[in-house]
């Protein structure tokens, strides 16, 4: 238990060093890897049955060669392809941020260093280290966030890829 404090106090300390923006860039950072483990989680369960459905529903149909027959097999490609691809938008977004809010956070603590310069002509050096820390600490926790996500939605973007082409394939138009 006493552990848990000593690290629950460290996180605070931390997040105190950082400045408000770090309690965003945490907040952004943990629903992307929520939605990141989402994706991960269906890519190895749910997709399999999505996709052994809409495969005997297509092995079912007596022709595959019409016009009208070519139209269901678009469609249901399309149907797998949106339930693949849910999710991976805003995962590509929130990348994104992860960064912007750094910067934010950057210009906050650059503001507070300014607002000690003006207020004490540059004599503390101390309460100008504390707006440096403000501004160096969120540009690197969102660099960090950002990185880690973008390894993420780059390895879930190529498994989506290529369970859409897979899926695509395996609806042949034989008979």
């Amino acid at each position: 238990m006493l552990a848990l404090m000593e690290a629950i106090a460290a996180i605070r300390a931390f997040l105190d060093q950082g400045g408000m923006v770090l309690l965003f860039i945490a907040a952004l950072t943990f629903v992307m890897w929520t939605l990141i483990f989402e994706r991960v989680w269906y890519f190895k369960g749910g997709l399999k049955g999505d996709l052994q459905q809409s495969l005997d529903m297509w092995e079912a149909r007596s022709e595959r060669k019409s016009w009208n027959a070519r139209q269901i097999r678009t469609a249901l490609i399309s149907k797998i392809e949106q339930k693949v691809n849910t999710n991976m938008d805003m995962i590509a977004t929130m990348v994104s941020l992860c960064p912007l809010l750094g910067l934010l956070g950057t210009v906050t603590g650059m503001i507070e260093v300014f607002n000690v310069l003006a207020m004490t002509g540059g004599g503390d050096a101390k309460e100008m280290a504390g707006g440096v820390s403000k501004a160096t600490i969120p540009t690197m926790a969102g660099m960090v966030a950002a990185l880690s996500g973008l390894f993420a939605n780059t390895y879930l973007n190529r498994i989506a890829e290529r369970e859409n082409q897979l899926f695509a394939d395996h609806l042949t138009m034989d008979h």
